[in-house]
């Protein structure tokens, strides 16, 4: 069996991959998240997904690589992490009463030449926020590591009213995508 490697520092990720039972190692790629003028928002996300596996040197051939980056688009916008209060209360309010999309890109690479990128789309629906619910958001400073400024398995998912597709995609690693492309490279999650 292949030896696992997590390329993230997000703590969601790790606990979603222990959830499945996974063995696996985590590094934290070293990149910066920068946007592209001209790129799509899953152009994004696949570029993003494939440069933080690329950071990552693998020890041997027998590894895989899991690497994934997730961005909100909203009204055209991309809306990566936000940098400040006003980032965030910006998002936020562009949010509120709106959907968007989650989009994440999920990597999956080794030492002998395979890579395979494969996108998940997850419409979210937002309530009508009052300034008042966004500034007691913020002030949890739960937007502040969080594509779009919120999370949804926290704090963030009184929020949100609705969701159209894999919930998991919107924490931050679409489980059910992930587990097909591991069947693939014979990753056993469930025995078979």
């Amino acid at each position: 069996m292949s030896k696992l490697i997590l390329a993230s520092a997000s703590p969601r990720r790790v606990e979603l991959l222990h959830n499945l039972g996974l063995d696996f190692i985590c590094i934290s790629p070293e990149i910066e998240e920068e946007l592209l003028p001209g790129e799509s928002a899953i152009q994004s996300a696949e570029r993003l997904a494939v440069k933080k596996a690329d950071s990552i040197k693998l020890p041997d051939d027998d590894s895989l690589i899991i690497a994934a980056d997730t961005v909100v688009l909203c009204s055209g916008q991309i809306l990566g992490k936000p940098a400040s209060k006003a980032q965030a209360r910006t998002m936020l309010t562009l949010l509120s009463g709106r959907s968007h999309k989650v989009i994440t890109a999920v990597c999956l690479k080794n030492n002998l030449g395979f890579c395979e990128v494969q996108s998940e789309i997850t419409t979210v629906f937002f309530r009508n926020l009052s300034q008042e619910e966004i500034e007691g958001y913020i002030a949890t400073g739960e937007p502040f590591d969080k594509a779009g400024g919120y999370g949804i398995q926290g704090i963030g998912a009184v929020l949100v009213s609705r969701i159209e597709g894999c919930f998991f995609n919107v924490v931050g690693l679409p489980l059910s995508r992930l587990y097909n492309m591991l069947r693939k490279q014979n990753i056993e999650v469930l025995g078979v």
